[in-house]
């Protein structure tokens, strides 16, 4: 070969390199490379709770069982069908107030995040899911029980517990039956909740509900939240005497309520709560047990039966100063559905996640709910159970399915 035909072909393998080096280069610039690695690398998962102001005590278990559930996911090999991608945890605080939340949702909106998990109250939940909605982002609620969360047609919404209409028929379903084998001691009843959206709305459906049981309801009593005396409530509640006081309200709340009930003196029949802070905490049981001893709630619980849940209560408790609560478990179940529906989707698409949790049929819980499966974005098979605090333990007593123990009604203080 000449020296001349020789240049001319190095020349013309120069162009065309160079010419493909520019392509790259174009592509670059109008974001392939992005696209890439949207495609690769971890999957970011926002994660919103209350982990400052009013409800921080919630916020925070809340939290603690989301990091459980990722560490442990990420430990066991990550989305096998996403090449063995980790979860990136975009963790945010909502600072117990929705519009914060809804900011917060903006910001994890341009971090990419794939889907969103949790809200815990139900005013953050509601505002949240609202402001996801318009960026199509999957988002699963943790505990939120206020029915409109689910109830507006948003496609990317997902409740895996029970709203507070199903808590509150259960509620009273069980009340009656334990009231029914006493010999109906209790005819009437005094319900007192917080003002935002979870404590009214459970409030009004007990207060709908019960008077077709055959119960009087004498008042219902609402409090701000937060509210740091209920001396004037409790004299209320004396001066009117029911048989039965049900509490709907947040932690704090519920156990300085109850707490100066037993300063003043008040003992009711039943101190029976529907969706109550305090019956369903490990801390109060432990911090006041005889104030706590014998008070009964329907609420979210797991089937205390089951291994698995056994072995997390145990992990939880041997940390400093952390108790194995509603908000503990039930976030560390959401973030495994998530997980799962990711697994199935086999991507990071938004669209896809959301298609996967609609379709879900996941089973792999310890929750006394049977497979999952959303019908308007509420898992269907979410039921609460009747727990009450007897020798310094909670413990299941309705339904009998799930029942540790009997239940002891009305109690004998």
């Amino acid at each position: 070969m000449s020296a001349n035909r020789s240049r001319r072909k190095f020349l013309k393998q120069s162009t065309s390199m160079t010419a493909a080096a520019a392509a790259s280069t174009a592509l670059g610039t109008l974001g392939f490379p992005s696209i890439v690695s949207a495609q690769s690398g971890p999957i970011k998962i926002g994660i919103v709770h209350p982990v400052t102001g009013a409800l921080s005590y919630s916020g925070q278990l809340s939290r603690l069982g989301a990091q459980i559930a990722v560490s442990e996911i990420n430990e066991a090999g990550g989305i096998k069908s996403l090449g063995g991608a980790k979860i990136d945890a975009v963790w945010s605080d909502a600072q117990s107030q929705p519009q914060i939340g809804v900011a917060e949702v903006e910001k994890m909106n341009e971090a990419g995040v794939s889907a969103i998990l949790g809200g815990y109250a139900s005013a953050i939940c509601l505002a949240t899911t609202q402001a996801a909605a318009k960026y199509n982002i999957p988002y699963v609620v943790d505990v939120g029980v206020a029915d409109q969360i689910v109830e507006r047609g948003l496609k990317n919404t997902f409740r895996f517990a029970p709203g507070y209409s199903i808590v509150s028929r259960e509620g009273i379903k069980y009340l009656h039956i334990l009231n029914t084998v006493a010999g109906k001691p209790a005819k009437t009843v005094v319900i007192v909740h917080e003002e935002s959206l979870f404590g009214t709305g459970t409030a009004n459906l007990l207060a709908r509900d019960l008077p077709g049981m055959g119960y009087e309801v004498k008042e219902v009593i609402k409090h701000a939240n937060p509210t740091r005396d209920f001396s004037n409530i409790v004299l209320r509640l004396k001066a009117i005497n029911p048989d039965i006081v049900i509490p709907a309200n947040y932690y704090d709340e519920y156990v300085l309520l109850v707490r100066t009930m037993r300063q003043q003196g008040f003992s009711p029949k039943a101190i029976y709560s529907v969706l109550g802070g305090g019956a369903s905490s490990f801390k109060f049981v432990k911090q006041f047990p005889d104030v706590a001893n014998g008070i009964m709630d329907c609420n979210h619980w797991y089937n205390a039966k089951d291994k698995r849940a056994i072995a997390l209560r145990k992990k939880v408790e041997a940390m400093k100063d952390q108790f194995f609560t509603y908000e503990v478990f039930l976030n560390y179940q959401c973030v495994y559905l998530l997980a799962d529906a990711i697994e199935r989707a086999k991507s990071r698409d938004r669209a896809a996640i959301t298609d996967a949790l609609a379709n879900s049929t996941w089973d792999k819980h310890f929750m006394p709910y049977g497979p999952t499966k959303f019908v308007n974005g509420q898992n269907i098979g979410a039921m609460p159970a009747v727990l009450q605090v007897q020798k310094g333990d909670i413990r299941v007593v309705l339904p009998n399915t799930l029942a540790e123990v009997e239940p002891v009604f009305p109690w004998k203080a």
